[in-house]
């Protein structure tokens, strides 16, 4: 068995989840979402340092621990002066600077040097920005009277308690940095799913290794662990096991010991042998959905064993694939303490070229966008690989859809 070098995390204990009741059998997809979205809890919250939560998904939500900023400040470089607003000529009595402020107060017709980002002194009004100012000597003079104060006034930005970011917020570039102003050292988030990929089939060996003509490089475990990456999971580890049931068990058990989701690859339709559920009831698998009215990808099934995840995907690996983003972003997305639909993001997009009428399947077409209009890729069969090249989205069609004419509008997702 090949597994990964990922580092082990505590297997967290949650609450079962609610019983799905009997399995449906060939549903269509946003049934399949719905019955996931219900026996789907998120995983547990742990308190982590704000230097490792970066992409982390936040349980709870971060209040700012102080104003911003947190005293009246200079908007500009310049010169911080007190008195009417009329007046013209100042005494310069000192210096002001971000981390070394002007301990004094500002009287009538003075002045003090200011820089951006200084504290304002008692008794200063407003900056006279450099620009304006003609400095001669101890004295500073303006040719007219300002009118805009260029001062970022205490708690202009935020104030001390004001929540800052939600819960179920991912923590991009422009969150850790709303995260750290608000003076925030740790932070509250949902734990990483622990991914373990269990690929199936006689004929897989790994890529570099496929020298015999019966050999098939396993193409599909890394885009997996990719993909499972990209919506936040940790990947625990990999596996090839044969198409032998007693064998899929095993593997299963010991992957189970490490993982929070159990993906399996191939086995999930009904030749002579494919064992994948048939030996994952063997351990107690409760099955929520087993086929879906999808094309590509209708052998895919979801259930549960205990606390454990178990997704099924089909064995060509770009309708596995393409499965895996339909159907395992979202799954990830709900451990992680968001809706699915957070990974369904559906948007109206132009097409560059006609669609045929759909089928008696709801269907998935690889497409390309490029930024204006969107179009099906030319080779649509669920074991073209090199198709996926070509293709960073996922155009959606409904089952018996009328056929579309370049122009119009079809649903499209980032794939």
């Amino acid at each position: 068995m090949r597994r990964g070098g990922m580092s082990d995390l505590a297997f967290a204990i949650r609450p079962a989840p609610p019983s799905p009741g009997p399995c449906h059998a060939t549903i269509d997809f946003d049934s399949a979402i719905a019955l996931m979205t219900a026996n789907t809890p998120p995983l547990g919250e742990e308190r982590i340092a704000l230097a490792d939560a970066a992409g982390r998904i936040l349980a709870r939500p971060v209040l700012a621990r102080l104003d911003s900023p947190r005293a009246d400040l200079a908007a500009m470089d310049g010169y911080a002066v007190g008195g009417a607003p009329t007046a013209t000529r100042f005494r310069i009595v000192g210096e002001s600077f971000p981390a070394r402020p002007h301990r004094g107060a500002v009287g009538p017709g003075e002045a003090v040097r200011i820089f951006t980002g200084a504290p304002m002194p008692p008794g200063a009004a407003r900056v006279i920005v450099q620009e304006l100012a003609v400095r001669q000597g101890d004295e500073v003079c303006v040719p007219a009277v300002q009118e805009r104060r260029h001062v970022r006034t205490r708690g202009s930005d935020f104030p001390a308690g004001a929540a800052l970011l939600p819960a179920g917020r991912r923590l991009d570039a422009r969150a850790m940095l709303v995260a750290a102003a608000a003076d925030a050292a740790t932070l509250t988030v949902w734990r990483r799913p622990r991914v373990f990929i269990l690929a199936t089939g006689d004929e897989l060996c790994r890529p570099g290794l496929a020298g015999g003509a019966l050999s098939i490089p396993d193409s599909l475990s890394l885009a997996l662990a990719s993909l499972a990456a990209e919506w936040g999971a940790t990947i625990s580890g990999m596996a090839l096991v044969p198409d032998d049931a007693r064998a899929i068990e095993a593997a299963a058990r010991t992957a189970m010991a490490r993982a929070d989701v159990l993906i399996v690859t191939g086995g999930a339709s009904v030749g002579d042998r494919d064992f994948s559920r048939e030996s994952l009831a063997a351990l107690g698998l409760d099955t929520v959905f087993a086929g879906v009215a999808i094309k590509p990808g209708k052998p895919v099934w979801h259930g549960h064993v205990g606390n454990v995840q178990v997704l099924g995907l089909p064995g060509n690996p770009t309708a596995a694939l393409v499965t895996a983003r339909l159907f395992l972003a979202p799954l990830l997305c709900l451990m992680t303490g968001r809706p699915a639909s957070a990974a369904l993001c559906w948007r109206p997009t132009p097409l560059g070229g006609a669609l045929d009428a759909a089928g008696n399947r709801e269907s998935f077409l690889c497409g390309d966008w490029d930024g204006a209009v969107v179009r099906a890729t030319d080779r649509q069969a669920s074991s073209s690989q090199a198709t996926l090249a070509g293709s960073n989205v996922l155009i959606r069609r409904h089952r018996d859809a009328s056929p579309v004419q370049p122009g119009e509008a079809a649903m499209i997702l980032d794939f």
